[in-house]
């Protein structure tokens, strides 16, 4: 299976990408994952990428493309894959195409993971970080033992700034602005599956994926 998750910060769609790799035994391309080792391995788009990362700027498209494109060489995506935050463009998302093409692969499944706007403020901004482990805890889906103090090793829980409310509805429109055309574009194609990933336990969601995924390959022979 080949396939792309999208959503909105909070929706959960990095929990579901995880445990959809995990279940079917495929690998999980994060594009920041890929890009860090990249840049670890100092192959020569790494090289490239390092340069922008340490000045704070995005990576170009371009770049971002060519580092895809030697992932899906590696002998683990033989058997399929699952991409998570890739693409964020149109441009991004033809060059895609042309890749698989050229190998003579396709998408079976873009799932969008939607969520009500104020749910995903709810979720988001309930965050709480240790400073010193990093462990995440939820004000209301994961409290700590005790109010504002780590459960793993006693060290003080704090709010990150991309998780302060206003914060959060700039992300949310930035998203929204990008990531349409994106979902226009894979509805065209007949590629796109969108799940409510709302008011439903993380098993729920994940069946929903499932079902829909397989419902889509069997139809499509």
């Amino acid at each position: 299976m080949n396939l792309i998750f999208m959503g909105p910060p909070g929706a959960g769609k990095g929990t579901q990408a995880k445990l959809f790799a995990k279940t079917y035994g495929i690998p999980q391309i994060s594009t920041g994952d890929i890009l860090r080792q990249a840049v670890k391995e100092g192959t020569p788009l790494g090289k490239k990428a390092q340069i922008y990362l340490e000045k704070g700027e995005l990576v170009p498209d371009e770049i971002m493309i060519g580092i895809i494109k030697d992932r899906l060489q590696e002998v683990d995506c033989q058997k399929g894959w699952l991409m998570d935050g890739f693409p964020r463009t149109i441009w991004q998302a033809v060059a895609l195409d042309e890749i698989l093409r050229q190998r003579g692969l396709h998408l079976d499944a873009v799932i969008n993971i939607y969520l009500q706007e104020e749910e995903l403020i709810r979720r988001v901004s309930g965050r709480r970080v240790c400073r010193n482990c990093g462990e995440t805890f939820h004000v209301i889906f994961n409290p700590p033992l005790q109010e504002g103090v780590c459960d793993k090793c006693g060290g003080p829980l704090y709010q990150r700034e991309d998780d302060k409310e206003e914060t959060v509805r700039k992300r949310l429109e930035v998203y929204r602005a990008r990531t349409k055309p994106l979902i226009e574009y894979y509805w065209e194609k007949s590629a796109l599956i969108s799940i409510d990933g709302g008011a439903r336990t993380i098993e729920d969601v994940f069946k929903s994926i499932r079902d829909a995924i397989f419902s889509k390959i069997k139809k499509e022979g």
